[in-house]
């Protein structure tokens, strides 16, 4: 047994179950409706990769698939992830072109659903190693042409944890990145080609996050996954303390008017709700229930004009099902204004990532190779 292993009994990291057992634990029970089909989505956060002989997979078919559940998604966000679709060959730097490549191919035919048409991949956050310092600006100018418009944001992960969460992670990153000078450097870059920065970091370096958009405050910084709260271990037994601390960094990072968060991500086994661990998935009623407290905190932190929900597929989908994830957002939701649930559901995303939604250009980054000067 591995030290992870005897520090976190039945923890398996992010995918906790393999695609086809997904689909066979999703099949054991009847699917909900969608509830409001009407309400506009934009799904702020999801991915695609992999091919059907990987244990691991989220095609275009699956998406579909999932999205075909009711609800009513106009538009989605593709961020970065798994290294999908990079170049093989060619500099190290560059090789995160090729999933720019991929999914701004992919997403010219859009995705047909009964509810109407969706803007597959209307913004893309890619990769780029902001390590490299001012040297990214390279990078970043053959994604933008890559994208075709469609880039708005890049994603270093900068997640890290010392303990025995820490080991699950594929790719950790070094501690105190955040801090680091060459990295602002980087960040400075993202700012300059006219992007923003997805930050996917645990509820631990909240802090160190507010430092950061402290430091750059012309950066537009999008929080992910409501920050990563850790509730696995001994984060588990000592969750009330931990809960604590999140809502206390939340506010302080709040405060910084340059960051907006995503609300979603909850279903990853790392937040401890522990609902890859029954028989059977959820019911929206059931995630609701479980999730309101930090979706709540979120909004009361934020305001919901800089709150957005992303569905985080298909890493939630260890939790539950699609149609399932989104009845749940909108139970949360039901006591709060018209207006700041067309924020949290679509709003907030199309200002944030600059989409064109509905025959509407909400402004972009530029397409071209030019910097912003």
């Amino acid at each position: 047994m591995t030290e992870a292993k005897r520090d976190l009994p039945g923890y398996r990291g992010t995918l906790h179950r393999t695609t086809n057992e997904l689909l066979d634990w999703q099949a054991g029970t009847l699917p909900e409706p969608a509830l409001e089909p009407e309400l506009p989505i934009v799904d702020a956060h999801h991915h695609l990769y992999g091919t059907p002989t990987d244990p691991h997979h989220y095609r275009l078919e699956d998406l579909e698939r999932d999205f075909a559940g009711g609800h009513r998604i106009i538009a989605t966000v593709y961020v970065e992830g798994y290294q999908s679709g990079w170049h093989r060959s060619g500099p190290q730097a560059l090789r995160p072109v090729g999933e720019v490549l991929k999914i701004a191919a992919l997403a010219q035919s859009g995705v047909s659903l009964s509810q109407g048409p969706c803007k597959l991949a209307a913004g893309i956050v890619s990769h780029a190693d902001l390590l490299l310092g001012d040297e990214v600006a390279e990078v970043l100018e053959a994604q933008l042409e890559a994208g075709r418009g469609r880039l708005r944001g890049v994603r270093h992960a900068a997640a890290h944890e010392d303990g025995a969460v820490g080991r699950f992670v594929l790719h950790p990153a070094k501690p105190h990145l955040l801090a680091d000078p060459v990295f602002r450097k980087g960040l400075s870059q993202v700012h300059r080609f006219g992007l923003s920065f997805d930050a996917w970091i645990y509820h631990l370096q909240l802090g160190e996050l507010a430092d950061l958009a402290d430091a750059l405050p012309e950066l537009s910084i999008v929080l992910n996954h409501v920050g990563g709260l850790i509730g696995v271990g001994d984060y588990r037994r000592h969750r009330a303390a931990n809960v604590a601390r999140w809502r206390h960094d939340l506010g302080r990072l709040a405060a910084c008017p340059n960051v907006s968060v995503k609300v979603g991500g909850m279903g990853m086994p790392v937040f401890g709700f522990g609902f890859e661990h029954r028989g059977t998935p959820p019911t929206s009623l059931e995630l609701a229930q479980a999730w309101q407290p930090l979706i709540d905190a979120c909004i009361e932190a934020f305001g919901a004009q800089r709150c957005m929900f992303e569905g985080n597929f298909p890493v939630d989908k260890q939790s539950c099902g699609y149609t399932e994830l989104w009845n749940a957002f909108k139970r949360a939701t039901r006591s709060l204004s018209p207006v700041e649930r067309a924020a949290l559901f679509c709003g907030t995303a199309c200002r944030v990532y600059r989409l064109a939604v509905n025959g509407e250009q909400k402004g972009g980054p530029p397409t071209s190779r030019t910097a912003i000067s």
